[in-house]
């Protein structure tokens, strides 16, 4: 038994493409020299799921977690706003908690919420059982293959 991280991108036309973690590692660190030209200048949908394996076959989803990913117009990854809209989403979510311990208010800065809200999405439940019959193989989807400079999608 294990657990697999499946990550999905998503067009304007709800077409899944499944972002290897190795490759978005890569587009993490170096986004220059991995750019998904599809992609350019658009916020993107994204679906991060943890799937439990059981001879290395996926058996079912046990998390799944929805962001934005935003591209510049070189169709590079903006990993700052990313983590700038994760990082409010965990201070959102943390408020409460450190107002109990502290005894201080609870509201949360506008605009922290405002960040967080950007990088959230919540699907349909139509599409969510779409990206979860991806994430355990019984879907269709393109897997993104980024080389170096450029992009070239497969069709699974």
């Amino acid at each position: 038994m294990g657990i697999s991280s499946r990550r999905f991108l998503l067009d304007q036309d709800d077409r899944l493409y499944q972002l290897p973690h190795s490759t978005y590692e890569r587009m993490r660190q170096d986004p220059g020299s991995h750019p998904i030209t599809r992609f350019a200048s658009q916020r993107v949908r994204m679906a991060d799921l943890l799937v439990e394996l059981v001879d290395r076959q996926p058996i079912r989803v046990v998390r799944c977690a929805y962001g934005i990913f935003t591209f510049t117009a070189d169709g590079c990854f903006d990993p700052s706003t990313f983590e700038r809209q994760q990082w409010a989403r965990a201070e959102q979510a943390l408020a409460p908690l450190s107002a109990k311990l502290d005894g201080t208010s609870t509201v949360v800065d506008a605009k922290t919420r405002f960040v967080a809200q950007g990088g959230h999405w919540t699907p349909s439940q139509t599409l969510a059982s779409r990206i979860r019959d991806a994430a355990l193989e019984q879907g269709d989807y393109t897997r993104l293959v980024v080389s170096p400079s450029r992009s070239v999608p497969s069709v699974r």
